[in-house]
């Protein structure tokens, strides 16, 4: 399970990274394939409400069980993960403005973008500094199975459906260099 979330972050920045390709177009004052930041944006919400918050709950609560001095840095990550993702919301809520041709000021937009995008590779760091080595130390390989197990039954199923309905995206990632983190 641990390689799975090392796999994840690995996922998660080659996402990024494609939205820093398109923010860094607007930041150039060039238009963005927008229809595909909505497909990046649409799936890692998907992704954050499928999958990772699930994971999250089942995994802070636990270590809180095994080491209520976990509970620190568990409530911490919980707290910048929902401000992350209500960050990716306001910006999913612009992109619709976006595609509707509403007047959205780019500067603004692309200046929110690079923001959002700083906060989630910040995440991620502080989730492997942080979470990673308590997840080793606290959980052995039949915690880590146990906990997979505990995943609702649709995680599995959602990580393959949000796999098929993204092709362009896939597309897109297949062909971006691998991101460095």
């Amino acid at each position: 399970m641990l390689n799975q979330l090392r796999q994840d972050h690995a996922n998660m920045a080659r996402m990024l990274h494609v939205l820093q390709l398109k923010q860094k177009t607007l930041a150039d004052g060039e238009r963005p394939n927008f229809q595909l930041v909505r497909e990046v944006v649409d799936y890692i919400l998907d992704y954050m409400d499928g999958f990772t918050s699930p994971l999250e709950e089942i995994c802070s609560e636990r270590l809180r069980e095994r080491d209520p001095q976990c509970g620190e840095v568990t409530e911490r990550l919980s707290r910048d993960y929902r401000a992350l993702r209500a960050r990716l919301k306001r910006l999913s809520n612009d992109l619709d403005m976006i595609l509707m041709d509403a007047v959205v000021p780019m500067d603004c937009f692309a200046d929110d973008l690079k923001e959002y995008l700083e906060a989630h590779r910040n995440y991620l760091r502080e989730e492997r500094e942080q979470l990673f080595p308590l997840i080793r130390e606290h959980f052995n390989d039949t915690d880590l199975d146990n906990l997979a197990k505990a995943l609702p039954d649709g995680a599995a199923a959602e990580l393959e459906r949000l796999q098929a309905a993204y092709p362009e995206l896939y597309a897109e990632l297949r062909d971006a260099p691998e991101p460095v983190t």
